[in-house]
């Protein structure tokens, strides 16, 4: 499973709580190492395209591990294929269905997901998460302070989630982790069965 969303709105404590629920299940992040330590030297130096290539290299990087792993145990991934789209698109200001095109001919590379759970919250909750993100990158601190930012990432997410054959939006607003990887866990379990 996926999960994907604006940063801030709880994905990787939500991916962690899902890896305990499913026993131990792998959990990853896109962009898997060795890519995460490189990409604020690369968001700072390349332009659009050079930049779109080395996510798309971490996204396929992504794939092989999720296709290693998946055979084992379930994956739950944090971030995929939906956030190089929306990101990069909100970050250059281009259309999605641009950078979707240039993604295209890669898709039959990739693992596609059993869901893919698009998680959202207010824009006041996001605020406030943002604030206290222990880990927070540059891209999380532009978010907030690149005028128009946030406000196009969150049109590209609700664009390729209606896209997405796989998706199921979860509102974060209120809702623990535990409460909302107990959901997640009980809709896996019915769409198997």
């Amino acid at each position: 499973m996926v999960l994907e969303g604006v940063s801030g709105t709880g994905k990787s404590t939500l991916a962690r709580a899902l890896a305990e629920r499913l026993g131990g299940a792998t959990s990853l992040h896109t962009l898997p190492t060795p890519h995460t330590g490189w990409s604020a030297l690369i968001n700072e130096r390349l332009r659009a395209l050079p930049q779109f290539a080395f996510y798309l290299s971490g996204l396929l990087h992504a794939a092989d591990l999720i296709r290693l792993a998946r055979a084992v145990r379930p994956v739950v991934a944090d971030r995929y294929a939906s956030s190089v789209v929306a990101c990069h698109a909100a970050v250059h200001e281009v259309p999605v269905e641009e950078v979707a095109g240039l993604l295209e001919p890669f898709r039959p590379y990739l693992e596609t997901p059993t869901r893919t759970y698009y998680l959202g919250c207010s824009e006041a909750a996001l605020r406030g998460r943002l604030a206290i993100k222990p880990d927070a990158k540059q891209d999380d601190l532009d978010l907030l302070a690149v005028p128009g930012r946030l406000a196009r990432l969150v049109t590209n997410f609700r664009s390729v989630r209606a896209a997405d054959a796989t998706a199921v939006p979860l509102d974060m607003d209120g809702k623990s982790p535990g409460h909302l990887a107990d959901w997640i866990v009980a809709d896996l379990e019915a769409q198997s069965a």
